[in-house]
C-alpha cells in the first residue's frame, strides 16, 4: 500500500481504540497502540483511544496522573481519553480481577463520545475486550479485537496465586469478547488453536504479528559498557524488560549463583523484582536496573554479550514477548529458556537469532551463554540474523500495513459482522 493510498483510505473514518495500554509507557502493548491509532490518525482517520492511567510495567500508578480520575489528551493527532482504574502492586488473581472490573467500570460508564465507524480493542486486558465488544453492539458496527495474550491460558500457565480458578472465568470473558467480532487479529500463529476452541470460526482470523517500534543501535559498545560499569573483559547476560510470575526470572538469578564471573542484568520494573532482589541477596555479580529510555534502549541492549527471553516452563500458547522485536534489533545473540513446544521458542528459531535452552534450569542456560561467550565470532554472526529477520518480517511499515489491510477488510464490509 502506497503512502498516498494511506492518507485516502480511512479519510474521515471514525475509528476507536481501546486498550489499557497507552503512551507515555514505553514497553509492552503500549508502544503497539500508539503507533497504530497515531498511524491511523495521519492517514486522515479521526481517532478516538479509550484507554488507562500510565502504569506499565511498574505497575505504579505515573505520577504525573494521581489524583485524576478522567483525563483528555491530545497527542499526535490522536484524541486519548483516560479511565482511572485499580494498580495491583502485587499480582494475585484477585487483584487482577479488581483491575479488570475498575478497567471494565469505568470504561463503560464514560465512554469516549461520538459514533464509531469500527471499533479495534488491543487484548491483554480482557476489560479491554470486552468493553470494545459492548460498544460496537451499541453502536452496530464492526469490531476487531486484536489478541496480544490469552489471558485465559495466562492465568492457568503464569503461576499467578488462584491463576486455577481465575482460568475458566477469564476464558468466559474471551469469548464474549471474540464471539461477535467482524475478524479477530491474532499476533502469532499458535494463538490461532486457542482463540478458535473460543469459538471463532478460523476464517475469521488474521495472524498480525507486531512489529520493531525502537531504532537500531548507534552509540558505541565499549562506550556504553564503560558508561554503565561493564568492564571490557566481564561477559554480560541481559534481560530487559517486565519482571512478572510468568517470566521466571529467577533462572537468570540461578545462573549468577552459579557463574560469578558473568555479569548478570535484569533491566526493567514489574511486580517480581523486589521478589528477585530479596532472592539474589548479597550476590555481587546481579544488578537490577531501571527501564532505559527509549533515546539509549537498543544501545544498552547491543552493549549486553547475550540478550535472554525466559518464560515459566508452563507458558506454552498464551504469550510471544513483544521484548523479541527490540532484542533482534540490537544484534547481539538470544538465549531463550522456553518451552520448546511454544510461540516464543517458534520465534526464535524462525529468526535464527538465538538458540534453546529448557525452561527453569539455570545450568543449561548458563552453558548456552558459556559457549557464545567463549566464541566471539560464532556470537556475532548469531545476533546479525536478528537485523536480518527484522528487515524481512518485524518492519514497521509492514506491521502497519497488515493492521491497515485488516481494517480495510472490515469497513469493506458496510454491515461488518452483525452485532448481537
Amino acid at each position: 500500500m502506497s503512502a498516498a493510498e494511506d492518507h485516502t483510505t480511512f479519510e474521515d473514518r471514525r475509528l476507536l481504540v481501546v486498550s489499557t495500554n497507552y503512551a507515555p509507557e514505553l514497553t509492552g502493548i503500549g508502544p503497539y497502540a500508539t503507533q497504530l491509532a497515531e498511524h491511523w490518525a495521519a492517514s486522515g482517520a479521526g481517532v478516538q483511544v479509550l484507554t488507562g492511567m500510565p502504569h506499565y510495567p511498574s505497575w505504579r500508578l505515573d505520577e504525573r496522573y494521581r489524583g485524576v480520575w478522567r483525563k483528555h489528551e491530545t497527542r499526535a493527532g490522536v484524541d486519548v481519553h483516560r479511565r482511572r482504574h485499580y494498580v495491583p502492586p502485587r499480582q494475585t488473581a484477585l487483584r487482577r480481577a479488581a483491575f479488570e472490573a475498575t478497567v471494565l467500570a469505568h470504561g463503560l460508564l464514560s465512554p469516549p463520545p461520538g459514533r464509531p465507524d469500527a471499533v479495534i480493542a488491543q487484548m491483554p486486558s480482557l476489560a479491554g475486550g470486552v468493553i470494545g465488544a459492548r460498544i460496537a453492539r451499541r453502536h452496530g458496527v464492526p469490531y476487531v479485537p486484536v489478541v496480544q495474550d490469552l489471558m485465559g491460558a495466562a492465568a492457568a500457565q503464569s503461576g499467578i496465586r488462584g491463576g486455577g480458578r481465575a482460568a475458566s472465568l477469564a476464558a468466559a470473558a474471551e469469548r464474549y469478547a471474540l464471539r461477535d467480532a467482524a475478524l479477530v487479529g491474532v499476533i502469532h500463529e499458535t494463538f490461532v488453536p486457542g482463540v478458535t476452541a473460543l469459538g471463532v470460526d478460523p476464517g475469521r482470523i488474521r495472524i498480525v504479528p507486531n512489529w520493531t517500534h525502537v531504532e537500531p543501535p548507534s552509540a558505541d559498545r565499549a562506550a556504553t559498557r564503560a558508561r554503565l560499569g561493564w568492564p571490557a573483559g566481564t561477559p554480560v547476560l541481559l534481560h530487559s524488560g517486565n519482571m512478572g510470575l510468568k517470566q521466571g526470572l529467577d533462572v537468570l538469578v540461578g545462573a549468577a549463583r552459579l557463574a560469578p564471573d558473568i555479569r548478570v542484568v535484569l533491566m526493567g520494573d514489574g511486580n517480581q523484582r523486589e521478589t528477585l532482589r530479596a532472592l539474589a541477596g548479597p550476590l555481587p555479580n546481579i544488578d537490577f536496573l531501571p527501564p532505559a529510555g527509549a533515546e539509549e534502549f537498543t544501545d544498552v541492549l547491543a552493549a549486553a554479550d547475550v540478550l535472554a527471553v525466559t518464560q515459566r516452563a508452563s507458558v506454552l500458547d498464551m504469550s510471544v514477548p513483544s521484548k523479541l522485536t527490540s532484542y533482534f534489533v540490537s544484534g547481539r545473540p538470544v538465549v531463550a529458556s522456553v518451552a520448546d513446544e511454544g510461540g516464543t521458542a517458534d520465534e526464535v528459531r524462525r529468526s535464527g537469532a538465538g538458540v534453546l535452552v529448557a525452561p527453569e534450569d539455570p545450568a543449561a542456560l548458563l552453558a548456552a551463554v558459556r559457549k557464545l561467550t567463549e566464541d566471539a565470532t560464532a556470537a556475532d554472526a548469531l545476533g546479525a540474523q536478528g537485523p536480518r529477520y527484522v528487515a524481512h518480517h518485524l518492519g514497521r511499515e509492514a506491521g502497519l500495513a497488515r493492521f491497515d489491510a485488516l481494517l480495510t477488510e472490515v469497513l469493506g464490509n458496510a454491515q461488518g459482522r452483525p452485532q448481537r
